[in-house]
């Protein structure tokens, strides 16, 4: 039988970085909301905050994904290796890596204490970094 991936079998993605409040949920929450169930979808960050980055929830609420419900935690190994692609985002060296993984390294600001006209702006920047990231994962379509 062997361990081959069946055609039915989601990519897993995984973003990464220090708090898992912002960027890395903002891109979780526009990779689900683009794939509509097509990835699977994790993010995780090295020093998880206590809650989210309000100003990414407002944001985010504008273009219709709903990223209120999440919840900042940290990665896991399993996780790590359960992924297919790994985004950083600013977690540098805390970042893990794993050989036979796809690495991606996003440099985004934080969007932590910005007004929310730069939210925005980092907003749309990981919409269209998604959406690349999306048509990479889905081959022929």
């Amino acid at each position: 039988m062997g361990h081959t991936l069946s055609p039915t079998t989601h990519p897993c993605v995984l973003f990464l970085c220090v708090h898992n409040a912002g960027r890395s949920q903002m891109a979780a929450g526009w990779l689900r909301h683009l794939s509509q169930g097509t990835v699977d979808v994790y993010s995780g960050g090295s020093n998880p905050a206590s809650g989210l980055n309000e100003m990414a929830v407002t944001v985010m609420a504008e273009v219709g994904v709903d990223i209120a419900s999440a919840l900042p935690k940290p990665w896991t190994d399993d996780l790590v290796r359960k992924a297919d692609v790994i985004i950083s985002m600013g977690c540098g060296d805390a970042c893990p890596v794993y050989a036979g993984k796809r690495y991606e390294d996003w440099d985004l600001p934080d969007p932590a204490g910005q007004p929310i006209e730069t939210v925005r702006e980092i907003r749309d920047e990981i919409a269209g970094r998604v959406q690349n990231l999306l048509a990479s994962l889905q081959p022929g379509e």
